[in-house]
């Protein structure tokens, strides 16, 4: 083979030169993990965590709950970030208002987070 040859087979073998191509377009396909990661993570969990907002902002003296701990009792007094439970008969506790996971007898509300 000849030099010609060698050379003409190596630019033969060589990846195709592309054109001009628009950068916009290789910003595709990150565009659509970044929009699926959105709609499927991100906004169920803002979502979730309204509704857990909803939640606590509505507790009232007298609701019967559920904390995350599996404590179940009955509010006799709130506060800003605290609630207290009355969980049996002259005995009360005091714990984090996020603790409140739900109303007794329903599904709870606030997140399990030992389970996750």
């Amino acid at each position: 083979m000849t030099q010609t040859g060698v050379t003409d087979l190596v630019l033969a073998m060589a990846a195709p030169a592309t054109g001009d191509s628009n950068p916009w377009v290789q910003l595709i396909p990150f565009a659509l993990v970044l929009a699926i990661f959105y709609f499927l993570i991100l906004l169920p969990m803002q979502r979730k965590q309204k509704k857990v907002q909803q939640f606590l902002e509505a507790l009232k003296v007298g609701d019967r709950v559920v904390t995350t701990s599996g404590i179940y009792g009955q509010i006799t007094k709130l506060s800003d970030k605290s609630v207290q439970i009355q969980i049996a008969d002259k005995v009360r506790i005091e714990v984090a208002k996020a603790a409140v996971g739900g109303y007794q007898g329903q599904e709870p509300v606030a997140p399990d987070t030992m389970n996750q």
